[in-house]
């Protein structure tokens, strides 16, 4: 490996999560160039592509830096600023603008030649949709809760009357969402069939069987290491409240760690943050995936050894 090929962080100014295994890259002495490409494109920074016949090249120019994306070893796709433009412009213009840089600028960062993503941005929009990790992670092995996505209010309703348990939502996609001019998050919640009215035709709403568990965990995933974290919290979605949670690390069991492992590989990831319920029988029943989770809200050792494990992905590059 040469050691003087750069690591490409795409992520924004404020992520302090990036960061901590920017710190460790620099220990390393392995270089690295931190590009937002939605805002920094439009703030002297500059991409180009060439394709020939025998040939791709490419040069990444930032304020302080000159790359040949040729040099470029691994790709961390980390939390990039959306595509909106440059703030300058207006209207359609900005729309334009903002197309076609997530097109063009987009599109030239996910064809890097022999670069190794983590994730690689495509794999990650894929594995976002929910329907789809439900249903690779039944493929997977992994104990599903009884879900329905529909737009059918009579099937939102029959679904929650046959559940012998309670039923919640959960919303399909984070939407940002404002009430009153404030920012407002919709959490999952129980949900009684009285509560299903025909506004459910609107759009897919998504009803899960509520999970009796005595504790969450979450399973953060780089390649084949895997980190557990118990998650204790009064209530039923503990991202509401995090104060109120208390993690202490948790072994995963063998028949979980395996299907982490397929999943990642049938949806070509290399980092997912997967999220459990556990029963008082031991049973793990999968929740989600979320291939660019957060995690250096963890425990503080188990935040270092995910680090170090990204870090080590980063530095090592490609396969050859």
């Amino acid at each position: 490996m040469d050691d003087d090929r750069s690591v490409l962080v795409l992520t924004n100014t404020y992520d302090v999560t990036a960061d901590v295994v920017l710190r460790l890259l620099a220990e390393r002495h392995v270089p690295v160039v931190r590009l937002d490409p939605g805002a920094d494109l439009h703030a002297g920074a500059s991409l180009t592509a060439t394709y020939r016949a025998d040939d791709q090249r490419g040069t990444l120019r930032t304020a302080s830096r000159e790359l040949d994306t040729a040099r470029i070893r691994s790709v961390w796709v980390r939390r990039p600023s959306p595509y909106e433009g440059p703030p300058g412009l207006n209207g359609q213009d900005r729309r334009f603008a903002a197309d076609q840089t997530l097109w063009g600028a987009g599109g030239i960062l996910a064809s890097l030649l022999g670069a190794h993503y983590v994730n690689h941005p495509w794999n990650n929009r894929a594995a976002e949709f929910k329907p789809a990790q439900l249903s690779t992670a039944r493929r997977c092995g992994f104990l599903v809760p009884d879900t329905v996505i529909t737009n059918d209010p009579d099937e939102a309703r029959e679904f929650a009357v046959r559940r012998p348990g309670k039923v919640v939502y959960k919303p399909l996609w984070n939407t940002p969402y404002r009430v009153d001019d404030q920012p407002h998050s919709v959490w999952v919640r129980e949900v009684r069939e009285a509560e299903i009215t025909d506004a459910v035709s609107v759009c897919p709403h998504m009803f899960q069987a509520k999970v009796d568990k005595v504790f969450d965990v979450r399973v953060t995933a780089v390649g084949a290491r895997l980190f557990g974290v118990r998650i204790d919290s009064p209530d039923l979605d503990w991202r509401h409240r995090q104060n109120r949670m208390r993690c202490t690390p948790v072994d995963v069991p063998e028949s979980a760690a395996r299907a982490v492992v397929a999943y990642l590989a049938e949806l070509r990831l290399i980092y997912g943050a997967f999220d459990f319920a556990v029963t008082t029988a031991g049973d793990w029943y999968f929740l989600e995936c979320n291939a660019n989770g957060q995690w250096a809200w963890q425990p503080a050792e188990t935040t270092a050894a995910i680090a170090h494990a990204i870090a080590d992905q980063l530095e090592k590059g490609p396969d050859i």
